[in-house]
């Protein structure tokens, strides 16, 4: 049996945005050969919660991938960040990886407590909760993607291919 990671990313939402990090980095990632799982690719999501969340959600009821890792684009944010958790109204919903493994040793990789409080977040959610819900040990990650720029891309590129190979125990 293949094992099989989906991996998602956003559309752009303001006028000024010629691309969406996320999914250019998902554009990047999809040109290596050398991974021994199955990439599973949702891109472009629409940067709606309710919409995004509906895709993702029959995404996985149809693929069941061993792991997923979302991607969101965080324009002030110098390096990639793996969020720890999603919060929904009075809710909070923690990954079940080990970030503290899942990033050692990366240079261009943090963790974060705050998921932004926008699409990413509510998406991030509600891929925690469907999983919670239906009891499913499927490791779930959400990354917040900087602007890539070419001084930055080589170092989040190695990191983001290491957090895939990490990402399943």
């Amino acid at each position: 049996m293949t094992t099989k990671i989906l991996l998602t990313s956003f559309d752009t939402w303001l006028p000024h945005h010629k691309s969406n990090s996320s999914d250019d980095l998902l554009i990047e990632i999809a040109k290596f050969n050398s991974f021994s799982y199955s990439l599973n690719f949702l891109r472009r999501l629409p940067v709606d919660v309710s919409l995004a969340s509906h895709r993702v959600l029959n995404h996985i009821q149809e693929l069941q991938p061993h792991g997923i890792i979302c991607c969101g684009m965080a324009e002030k944010r110098r390096q990639l960040t793996v969020e720890s958790n999603a919060t929904f109204a009075a809710s909070s919903i923690k990954t079940s990886v080990n970030l503290e493994r899942l990033v050692a040793g990366l240079s261009a990789t943090n963790i974060s407590h705050n998921a932004g409080k926008f699409v990413c977040e509510g998406l991030y959610y509600y891929v925690l909760k469907h999983l919670r819900d239906r009891s499913l040990t499927v490791p779930c990650i959400f990354l917040h993607v900087p602007l890539l720029t070419h001084d930055n891309s080589p170092k989040i590129i190695a990191d983001f291919a290491l957090i895939i190979q990490r990402l399943l125990p």
